[in-house]
């Protein structure tokens, strides 16, 4: 066997056994590896937005360009930042959505893997010790999305199972008495895509200060708005984990292994609306984006409550101001999903 051969075969066999380690990951893990990648990104722009900025103000003190074409540049170099945010972020939303499929699914099985012997060593240690009086999670949450008009979605003009939400953050939660495990303060930050598809071949349409849906005069494959928010969510939660003893006879809190209970809302802002409209047009596959306000709310605040068992839950979120600033018929948005508190 020559060398280059037994390279060859070597990297075949590393290969396969990261391919086989990958297969072997609990879905758990695999979202906490998709949180990471997801602040690893965010982080990078960030510092990369940094240092093109420092270096605007290094020209401006030179004086090679003005305040006004500093600031212009600026919130150009801000917005392709923004946008190189989006787009790898929508890649890593696009990785944990195939994610809860396969979960539902029932295709994903428990690791055995050794590769993550740490993941199961810390594990244990946290069974050992128990857990500090404030932890972090990373949220993730998905399901069908609607409009309330006239405190009912029933009879609505968007599709029940076409029309759907995303939600994914980071919270933190702490243990509100010293020596009692049930009563927490969950807190973070939260990004929430929320889509509306319309019936009947309609899309929205801004009037002056009134958005309609109007029927299409071409047949559209697709017709999907989008809104996205930043948020910052705060729940009063329940956690009903047993407290138990180590052989010392040290109490040991934690959370996340039985009935859980969440109840508390969110605020914040709109980050952007979006129009997506597909349609065939002389046999070719046509895809039209509009952005713009489209007169929504650019504040959104709401309730939002969740119950369940361990990390997962069944989660609800209603807003309390209309999608649209000034129509005539105020439409709230609701949605329905799962919800997984991955620590």
């Amino acid at each position: 066997m020559t060398k280059i051969t037994f390279y060859l075969a070597m990297a075949l066999s590393l290969l396969a056994i990261k391919v086989s380690a990958q297969n072997d990951l609990t879905f758990e893990v695999k979202v906490k590896l998709i949180s990471n990648k997801i602040d690893a990104i965010t982080k990078e722009e960030k510092a990369a937005l940094k240092i093109e900025l420092e270096a605007v103000n290094k020209e401006l003190e030179a004086g090679t360009i003005t305040k006004a074409q500093a600031d212009e540049k600026k919130l150009q170099l801000a917005e392709v930042r923004s946008k190189n945010i989006e787009t790898r972020i929508g890649q890593a939303q696009e990785e944990l959505k195939d994610l809860v499929k396969q979960k539902v699914d029932g295709k994903l099985k428990e690791s055995k893997n050794q590769y993550f012997s740490i993941v199961i060593k810390r594990d244990s240690i946290r069974k050992v010790r128990g857990e500090s009086r404030t932890t972090s999670q990373f949220v993730f949450a998905a399901g069908v999305n609607n409009l309330v008009t006239d405190k009912a979605v029933a009879g609505s003009d968007y599709r029940y199972w076409g029309s759907h939400f995303y939600e994914w953050g980071v919270t933190s939660n702490t243990r509100l008495f010293k020596n009692d495990n049930l009563l927490h303060l969950k807190y973070g930050v939260s990004v929430m895509y929320n889509n509306l598809r319309p019936t009947d071949n309609r899309y929205f349409v801004a009037n002056g200060d009134q958005t309609d849906l109007e029927t299409s005069s071409i047949n559209l494959k697709d017709s999907r708005f989008r809104n996205v928010y930043v948020t910052a969510p705060v729940h009063l939660e329940f956690d009903f984990t047993k407290t138990k003893t180590n052989t010392e006879g040290k109490k040991l809190y934690r959370t996340h292994e039985s009935v859980r209970f969440g109840i508390g809302g969110y605020a914040g802002f709109r980050v952007k609306s979006k129009q997506i409209l597909k349609f065939s047009e002389d046999g070719h596959d046509v895809t039209v984006k509009e952005k713009g306000g489209f007169n929504t709310n650019d504040f959104i605040y709401g309730v939002s409550t969740y119950l369940g068992y361990g990390e997962t839950s069944l989660y609800l979120k209603y807003d309390l101001n209309p999608l649209f600033k000034d129509n005539a018929v105020k439409q709230n948005n609701i949605s329905l999903g799962v919800r997984f508190d991955l620590n």
